[in-house]
C-alpha cells in the first residue's frame, strides 16, 4: 500500500480537470464568429462556417483515440500539456494566417480540435483512478467546464466584453484577434492544470473504499474487470454503446448548430421582429451552455445513485420527448429558451455518463485508452446533427419555420431508439 505521506489532495485533480476543460470548450463557442465570418473580409458560406466547427469535432474524437493510446506511453501531464499547445498554437496561427476558408480549417479545424482531442481524455482517465468510489460525480465535474467554457467565451467574445468588436491586434480585425488571444489563454491554462494530472501510486485506494471483487458475478458492472481495447472492440456491448451515444449526441449538436436560425425563424413565424428574435435566440444559447454543463454534474451524480444503464435510458427518453415538442415551443420566448434548457441539460449528461459506463463496463484502469473508441461516435454525431438539420433547411428553399419539423423529428426518434437500446445493453463477461 502507498505512503500516504506522500499523496496529494485527490480533489486538486478536479481543480485541475475543470480548468483545462474550460479552455477545451471553445469549440462550442464557435457560433459567436459565424455572423463574422460571413461578412467582409472573410465572406465565407454557411456551409463553410458550418464545415470549419464540423472538421474541429471530428478531429477532436479521432484524436481522442490516439491519445487512448499514447497514455501507455507517455504521462497524463505531458499528453494534457501536447493538447494545450497545440490548441493554443492552433488558434493563435488561426489569428496570424486564419484570413481564408482553408487556413481556419487547418488552424482552427485541425490544430484546434486536435489539441481538444488530445488533452480531453486526460481528466477523465485520471480522474476515474483518483475517484473509484464516485465515477459519475467526478467524470461530470471533469467535464462541466467544457460546457460552462462556452458560455465563458461566446459571452467574453460578444456582449461581456465585446471582444470581437474591441479588439483589433496587429490590425487583423476582431475575429482573428480574439482568436490569439484565446490561444494565449488557452495555452497558459491549461499548461497550468496539467501540472496535477498525475495518477495515484500503484495500489492506492480512497480511505474507506473497499473495490468489487473482480472474480464476483457482474464485477465488469463497477470496473473491476480490464478490457483492453482490442477485447473491448469484439464485446457487441461496444457497439450498442457507440450507437447509443451517437443517437443522443446527435440531437444536442444538431440544436447547437441550428438554434440561433431556428430561434428566428420560428419567433419570427409569430410576428416577433427579427432583431428581437435574434436576441431572444442568442439568450437561449447562452441558456443551452449553462445547463449543458450543469448537466454534466447532476447526472453524473445521479448516475451514482440509479445506476448507468438507467441513467442513460432515462435521459435519451427525456431528450426524446423534448425534441419532439420543441419544433412547437420554439415559437414562444419562454418556448424556445426553457425547450434550449432541457435539451442541453440531456446533451451534457452524456460527457458524463458514457465515460463513467466506459468504464464500469470495461475497466476502471483502461477507461483512458477505451473512451476515446466510444467517443468517436461524438465526431460522427457532429457531421451527422448539424448536417442534417442544414439539409432540410436548405432544401426547404424559404419555407420558414416549418423546415425544422423533420430533423427535430428525426433526433426525437434517433433519441428513443437509443433509449430502447439502452435496455438491452447489460455489462459484458470477460472469459
Amino acid at each position: 500500500m502507498a505512503d500516504k505521506k506522500h499523496i496529494m489532495n485527490r480533489w486538486l485533480v478536479v481543480i485541475g480537470a475543470i480548468a483545462i476543460q474550460l479552455c477545451l470548450g471553445a469549440i462550442y463557442a464557435w457560433s459567436v464568429f459565424t455572423p463574422y465570418l460571413k461578412v467582409e473580409p472573410y465572406n465565407f458560406s454557411t456551409s463553410q462556417t458550418q464545415w470549419v466547427f464540423s472538421l474541429g469535432l471530428l478531429t477532436f474524437a479521432v484524436l481522442m483515440v490516439i491519445a487512448g493510446r499514447l497514455q501507455t506511453k507517455v504521462t497524463p501531464r505531458m499528453l494534457a500539456s501536447i493538447g494545450g499547445v497545440v490548441l493554443g498554437i492552433g488558434y493563435i496561427l488561426g489569428g496570424f494566417i486564419g484570413s481564408s476558408f482553408t487556413t481556419q480549417m487547418i488552424c482552427i479545424g485541425l490544430l484546434g480540435g486536435a489539441g481538444i482531442g488530445l488533452a480531453y481524455v486526460v481528466p477523465i482517465a485520471v480522474g476515474v483512478k483518483w475517484f473509484p468510489d464516485k465515477k459519475g460525480l467526478i467524470t461530470g465535474l471533469a467535464v462541466a467546464g467544457f460546457g460552462f467554457g462556452a458560455l465563458i467565451w461566446v459571452k467574453s467574445a460578444g456582449s461581456w466584453f465585446q471582444l470581437i468588436e474591441k479588439l483589433n491586434l496587429f490590425g487583423l480585425g476582431g475575429v482573428q484577434s480574439v482568436f490569439i488571444l484565446y490561444g494565449l489563454i488557452f495555452l497558459v491554462v491549461v499548461l497550468l492544470g496539467s501540472i496535477v494530472m498525475v495518477n495515484p501510486p500503484e495500489g492506492w485506494l480512497p480511505q474507506g473504499y473497499t473495490p468489487p471483487d473482480s472474480n464476483a458475478g457482474g464485477a465488469s458492472q463497477n470496473g473491476a474487470v480490464a478490457f483492453e481495447s482490442s477485447d473491448m472492440l469484439k464485446t457487441p456491448q461496444f457497439y450498442l454503446t457507440f450507437l447509443t451515444f451517437f443517437l443522443s449526441a446527435m440531437a444536442g449538436l444538431m440544436v447547437i448548430g441550428c438554434i440561433k436560425l431556428f430561434g428566428i425563424d420560428a419567433l419570427s413565424s409569430k410576428g416577433i421582429e427579427t432583431a428581437i428574435a435574434s436576441g431572444i435566440a442568442g439568450t437561449a444559447m447562452g441558456f443551452y451552455a449553462i445547463f449543458n454543463g450543469l448537466g454534466r454534474i447532476v447526472w453524473g451524480s445521479v448516475s451514482d445513485w440509479i445506476g448507468r444503464r438507467t441513467s442513460i435510458f432515462l435521459m435519451c427518453l427525456f431528450q426524446a420527448i423534448i425534441m419532439f415538442l420543441f419544433f412547437k415551443l420554439g415559437g414562444t420566448t419562454i418556448g424556445l429558451i426553457a425547450g434550449a434548457c432541457i435539451i442541453g441539460f440531456n446533451f451534457g449528461g452524456n460527457f458524463a455518463l458514457f465515460p463513467a459506463i466506459t468504464a464500469d463496463y470495461f475497466g476502471n484502469t483502461t477507461v483512458g485508452k477505451n473512451y476515446g473508441w466510444v467517443f468517436f461516435s461524438y465526431g460522427v454525431a457532429g457531421i451527422a446533427g448539424p448536417q442534417i438539420g442544414a439539409f432540410f433547411r436548405d432544401a426547404a428553399k424559404g419555407a420558414g419555420v416549418e423546415a425544422w419539423a423533420m430533423p427535430f423529428m428525426i433526433a426525437a426518434i434517433g433519441c428513443v431508439i437509443g433509449a430502447l437500446i439502452t435496455l438491452i445493453n447489460k455489462a459484458p463477461r470477460k472469459a
